[in-house]
């Protein structure tokens, strides 16, 4: 008889874990190109699942160019035009950080209208539908897929089953920023030497996607614990609703829709679980959202009546009155910390 093989290193096992892994995703590589406005908009739409996009010449010869090399996890891109772009983009499965090296851009010019600043990365909110505007612009991109970020994000933050969010408005720290760039050309250099199925490639795209993990924190709820046992799961399935969806509007029948219950039952399971109403929850997720943005922004660069409005506050002095209550603290204060 022969002898039990030993058991196998755990760092042979990861490494085979990541080696799967690399086999798992799918090559991309791709280029459009052309010189007409409505081929700009078939090829680029078609890229992004876009509807009601709209090109046209600005000054000088229109032209456009998008490339795309990587795999499914982690790609690089670049997209360039001599004209003006504008579109509708529908939610995402990946997390696609940008900046421009040239032109001018607004990601989301319905609710955030935050231009894009040259050389300075900004999350683009895919999470959502968004219309965006680009006039003469070269513009790098990075394709993350949200599988292959929480794996890599389950290595670094207790992330469990948690909803990770991510802030596309939060400042990015110079060094955290510094790390990225160095972490794209290693990638960049991984591609040329090794290929998408080389191991260098799979760990520099990790180590990518935990420079972006630096620049762009996940922020993680925390759901009530009331909610771990299995007879909640409809309620549950409402509760991760309505935090992963605080910054879209809800209705209760939106909620009662989700669970697979009546409204009444809805209702009733929330204030025999919370004490409360469903949309007095909602209300204070969004009450901690502004907080945490708060937290973070600079008062130089935005008001708070900003960014309670963007979480759904059209009544600012209800909304300092229930801020306050809740924090012990009226939100000037904390924007000015």
């Amino acid at each position: 008889m022969s002898a039990p093989l030993a058991p196998e290193p755990a760092e042979t096992r990861e490494l085979a874990g990541r080696e799967a892994l690399a086999d798992s995703a799918v090559p991309v590589r791709f280029e459009v190109v052309g010189t007409d406005p409505d081929a700009a908009v078939r090829d680029l739409a078609g890229i992004y699942s876009g509807k009601q996009w709209l090109s046209r010449r600005t000054e000088g010869e229109f032209s456009y160019r998008y490339t795309a090399v990587g795999d499914s996890d982690v790609s690089m891109r670049r997209s360039t035009m001599n004209g003006f772009l504008r579109g509708a983009s529908a939610p995402s499965d990946d997390l696609v950080m940008s900046w421009l090296t040239a032109g001018s851009g607004t990601p989301d010019t319905l609710r955030d209208r935050v231009p894009l600043r040259v050389g300075q990365p900004m999350l683009f909110p895919a999470h959502r539908d968004v219309v965006f505007v680009a006039t003469d612009y070269d513009q790098q991109l990075v394709h993350l897929d949200r599988g292959f970020v929480r794996e890599v994000a389950a290595e670094r933050f207790d992330v469990g089953t948690l909803e990770m969010r991510f802030d596309h408005l939060r400042p990015a720290d110079a060094l955290a920023v510094r790390r990225w760039r160095d972490s794209l050309g290693a990638l960049a250099r991984a591609l040329r030497e090794g290929g998408t199925g080389s191991l260098v490639w799979n760990e520099a795209k990790r180590h990518t996607v935990d420079a972006f993990l630096q620049v762009v924190p996940p922020q993680l709820d925390q759901l009530p614990a009331e909610l771990l046992h299995p007879r909640q799961a409809k309620l549950r399935a409402v509760v991760e609703h309505i935090h992963a969806h605080a910054d879209d509007p809800i209705t209760i029948t939106d909620l009662a829709r989700v669970a697979g219950l009546s409204v009444r039952s809805v209702q009733e399971s929330f204030r025999r679980t919370f004490g409360l109403s469903p949309l007095a929850y909602l209300r204070q997720v969004r009450l901690d959202r502004v907080h945490e943005e708060l937290l973070v922004r600079d008062s130089r660069t935005v008001s708070v009546g900003q960014v309670a409005t963007r979480w759904g506050f059209a009544h600012l002095g209800r909304f300092s009155a229930a801020y306050a209550e809740r924090f012990g603290e009226y939100p000037k204060q904390t924007l000015r910390r």
